[in-house]
């Protein structure tokens, strides 16, 4: 999987001595993510992925106010991991799980999760990877989701969509201009081309909830069959 628009800690953020990296928009989002979270995840218990976890910043907030689920978060990136580790240990909940080293764009994701180390999963969220990566990665991420989710797991995807070819914000466009320039393989992604890869996993899309800055969460479950 290619690299990130911005490797978190090098965007002139804090980074504390210990190595967690403090994302900005962390502080933007996170209580209407968890506020969405809350009403498919509220006194469940389980396993749940975070694909892409960046500063890891997210999962302990999620595994705080979520505290009958098994967190697992995961990244690509070096730092991120460090920081997610750091985290954790900053956090001291017994809920979330050392990071895993997840490559999207492989449908396996890593070895845990197909070495019976994991149990089907209740969840997965990500959170602003697939517009900063190659589509194979998005693919990845669909493949591996249908692959461990339970028989009731939830896919939840957070970020900036076009609808019906059009963005939903001028900033929108803007930024997908930059990122296309940046590589042509990135772009914010079609809403209706995402259900189309979710339908070849078995997955629908059943919500698509307004969030602060002109973002979404796409919310897919599996195809209920007769």
């Amino acid at each position: 999987m290619t690299g990130y628009v911005m490797e978190f800690g090098k965007d002139g953020g804090r980074v504390e001595p210990d190595g967690r990296l403090d994302a900005p928009a962390f502080h933007r989002n996170h209580q209407a993510i968890r506020a969405l979270l809350q009403r498919y995840l509220a006194d469940k218990s389980g396993d749940a992925v975070e694909a892409g976890s960046g500063t890891g910043q997210h999962v302990v907030d999620f595994a705080r106010h979520f505290p009958g689920i098994l967190w697992w978060p995961s990244d690509l990136n070096a730092a991120h991991l460090k920081s997610i580790a750091a985290w954790r240990a900053h956090a001291g909940l017994a809920n979330v799980r050392p990071p895993l080293r997840i490559d999207l764009s492989d449908p396996a994701w890593c070895p845990e999760l197909h070495d019976g180390s994991v149990a089907p999963l209740l969840a997965v969220f990500c959170a602003n990877v697939i517009h900063i990566a190659p589509w194979r990665v998005a693919e990845g991420l669909f493949a591996g989701a249908a692959r461990y989710l339970g028989p009731d797991g939830r896919l939840f995807l957070y970020g900036p969509f076009k609808r019906d070819g059009r963005h939903t914000a001028l900033s929108n466009a803007v930024f997908d201009t930059s990122l296309r320039h940046r590589d042509p393989e990135w772009g914010v992604r079609e809403i209706e081309e995402l259900e189309k890869l979710a339908a070849g996993v078995g997955l629908k899309l059943i919500e698509a909830a307004e969030m602060p800055a002109n973002n979404l969460v796409l919310v897919f479950e599996r195809e209920k069959r007769a």
